[in-house]
């Protein structure tokens, strides 16, 4: 199983980190020991004074696929989540800076937490669901796919030219505008639609 995220693909949010709008999609891994599930608590990292938040739709990929077309993409996932890409954000910028690879701003344990999965189905357009996270019940997100850059078809027609899609594997397809730091004892809520998916508790 694979974790597979992408970056950059909402501009508010590119404009928050004030960073240039992708030709392609921006892919980066995490491995399955950063999956934290059945709202799980996240425990602050040590190596790490800025985390942040990044709620994400999430698919599922229900059969194996490479070299995918974008207009058959639909056909390799069934469910549909949210997630919490949680990002050591100060990590990340060190790394960035001196033009070294940030994986592990993005991949140590614990920083991939994800809902339960509903079936596509249960949506009228999977490129207009409303998404959003609260932070101590304060909303700090609000999204919807129909902002992204690009779609899940484009995502996952993308990925599959260099990695081989299996069935359990995890595509985070990006965050909207409104992350921030999280600090010991908040709880992150997330929502999709009107029904909460999500609950996260800092320890």
């Amino acid at each position: 199983m694979k974790i597979i995220c992408v970056g950059r693909n909402y501009s508010e949010h590119i404009d928050e980190l004030k960073k240039e709008k992708p030709e392609a999609p921006v892919i980066f891994l995490k491995p399955d020991t950063a999956l934290l599930k059945n709202n799980a608590p996240f425990y602050y990292p040590s190596f790490s004074e800025e985390v942040h938040y990044e709620a994400e739709i999430i698919v599922k990929i229900s059969k194996e696929g490479k070299n995918i077309a974008p207009e058959f993409s639909h056909k390799y996932f069934e469910e549909v989540g949210i997630g919490i890409d949680f990002t050591a954000r100060d990590l990340q910028r060190k790394l960035q800076e001196k033009g070294l690879p940030w994986e592990i701003s993005k991949s140590f344990n614990g920083s991939a937490a994800i809902s339960h999965f509903m079936h596509k189905s249960t949506f009228t357009d999977i490129q207009n669901i409303h998404f959003s996270l609260y932070q101590n019940q304060l909303l700090k997100q609000s999204g919807n796919t129909s902002n992204m850059i690009f779609s899940f078809n484009e995502i996952i027609s993308y990925i599959s030219k260099f990695i081989l899609l299996k069935p359990g594997d995890i595509i985070f397809s990006g965050t909207p505008s409104g992350v921030g730091p999280v600090k010991i004892g908040d709880v992150l809520t997330c929502f999709i639609e009107q029904q909460e998916m999500l609950r996260c508790e800092i320890k």
